[in-house]
């Protein structure tokens, strides 16, 4: 299968930015009147990502879509720094990779043996998951948020649904557990029905990842397109 290059790229890039590891203080489950209003776990959500710096995660990611007929799973690890900085490489399927040295975006795909370069979009052009990882997103400013009224047993989901217009997705769901608001995962539905579902587990913040990390030099032999 395909790295993240667009539409699943641009989903992964919103899971990590949007919810990095744990969002706040203790929360307690039960009734209705100890449910968080949207707006505060929002709030939260985006204080907790302005502490983070870097992060690294093992995922999985299960898409389903009209055009496909079954759903594709597929897992690897990620790491990310701020700003604009990321190498996503998956374990399975063809073991694609991308990555972005802030400046530009890399995407390999080894076994076809070439490698497709693109600059990071600026302004007007960047997505509103780009803006999360160069720190000048706002969850509450850029999405209207929502608590769905059928909440699973655990976990509390809290929906974003973008102010301005997004190609690749309508809406998307944070999932956070209950008694900790440790983030959980996060389920993107785009304008065909497709979803894209992310979990992530091994969340190790603030590492003091290097720009090295990041850095791409195309392989020999590799085509560049």
């Amino acid at each position: 299968m395909a790295p993240p290059a667009s539409a699943s790229w641009t989903r992964g890039i919103i899971a990590l930015a949007l919810g990095v590891c744990v969002v706040g203080g203790p929360a307690t489950p039960g009734t209705r009147a100890q449910t968080p209003a949207a707006s505060d776990l929002a709030a939260r959500v985006q204080a907790r990502y302005n502490t983070i710096r870097d992060f690294t995660a093992d995922f999985t990611q299960r898409q389903t879509s009209p055009l496909l007929p079954r759903p594709v799973l597929e897992r690897g690890d990620v790491k990310v720094k701020k700003p604009g900085r990321m190498r996503w490489t998956y374990a399975t399927g063809d073991r694609n990779q991308v990555v972005s040295d802030g400046t530009m975006i890399y995407f390999y795909f080894p076994n076809d043996r070439y490698v497709s370069p693109s600059p990071m979009p600026k302004g007007d052009d960047a997505p509103t998951a780009l803006l999360f990882l160069a720190g000048q997103g706002n969850l509450t400013r850029d999405f209207v948020v929502s608590l769905p009224p059928d909440q699973p047993a655990g976990e509390w989901q809290l929906q974003l649904r973008p102010r301005a217009r997004e190609a690749d997705f309508e809406t998307l769901t944070l999932e956070v557990d209950r008694a900790t608001l440790a983030f959980r995962g996060l389920v993107t539905v785009d304008e065909q029905g497709g979803t894209s579902a992310f979990r992530f587990t091994n969340l190790r913040e603030n590492r003091g990842l290097t720009d090295r990390e990041f850095e791409f030099a195309v392989p020999r032999g590799v085509e560049v397109r």
